[in-house]
């Protein structure tokens, strides 16, 4: 496939966790173990994994859409459960990087698009929430850019009914493979 990386995208404890403000609830717990695994695969393979993450201001103008949540310093913003615990095992690895983002497409206003080319990437591997939000926009924000993109079925989850259609438009409108 050319040189990859992971994209772990949006894996909060607001976005994952049953308390959390903007909840996938259990389809997203269910994706964890899955995700833990392919990031061990890819730090075995000295791929890089990056951990993109909704950063928000108290008073930001995104809380007219949707409820609070990923309040920069607060529970809802970290990494959930086992993601957590591993990201904190492996943050001090330099193939460990994490993406704070405002926007629902991670290349927005982030410098991932710069680390991507410093590790002369060509494909990226999406997992996390949601799949028919940021996921299916960091697919484009990736397409567009040059990116071959990977969806993982089994990585990838949403709180709509809209989970295969949004994975189904990745394949037809960027190209990107999906794979279980």
């Amino acid at each position: 496939m050319g040189n990859e990386a992971l994209l772990v995208i949006d894996m909060s404890n607001d976005f994952v966790d049953d308390r959390g403000g903007l909840t996938a609830g259990k389809p997203a717990q269910s994706i964890v173990p899955y995700i833990v695994k392919l990031a061990d695969r890819f730090l075995s393979e000295k791929k890089p994994i990056f951990f993109c993450m909704d950063a928000h201001e108290p008073n930001d103008p995104h809380f007219q859409l949707w409820p609070p949540h990923n309040v920069k310093g607060t529970w809802g913003a970290q990494l959930y459960g086992r993601l957590g615990e591993w990201f904190q095992t492996h943050e001090k690895d330099s193939n460990v990087i994490f993406i704070p983002k405002s926007e629902y497409d991670a290349f927005i206003r982030t410098d991932l698009d710069q680390q991507l080319k410093e590790h002369r990437i060509d494909t990226v591997h999406l997992t996390g929430v949601c799949t028919d939000i940021c996921d299916f926009l960091t697919a484009y924000g990736a397409y567009s850019r040059g990116y071959k993109t990977v969806a993982h079925r089994k990585g990838t989850a949403t709180f709509t009914n809209q989970h295969d259609l949004f994975l189904n438009h990745m394949k037809a409108i960027f190209k990107t493979t999906l794979t279980d």
